[in-house]
């Protein structure tokens, strides 16, 4: 497992805003900094999941229209 990384500091966030063409006032770079460390970490876990025998969610969405003109022809 590879080690974590540091959290982003504000004047990181800041920075890292400013790069992207948004600036980012001062009141709110901590703010931003601890959301962007959180969105970090959820995504660090979800990377870590084997996800290799769940189809895709097109798959589930085709499915679910099967089944519901299946229930609908059954009615009529």
């Amino acid at each position: 497992m590879p080690a974590a990384e540091p959290p982003l500091t504000p004047p990181e966030a800041a920075r890292w805003a400013a790069r992207s063409g948004l600036p980012l006032a001062a009141d709110r770079a901590e703010a931003v900094a601890a959301t962007a460390d959180h969105i970090h970490s959820v995504v660090s876990v979800l990377r870590e999941l084997d996800f290799a025998d769940t189809p895709p969610a097109a798959h589930r969405a085709a499915e679910e229209t099967r089944v519901m003109e299946a229930a609908r022809d059954a009615a009529v």
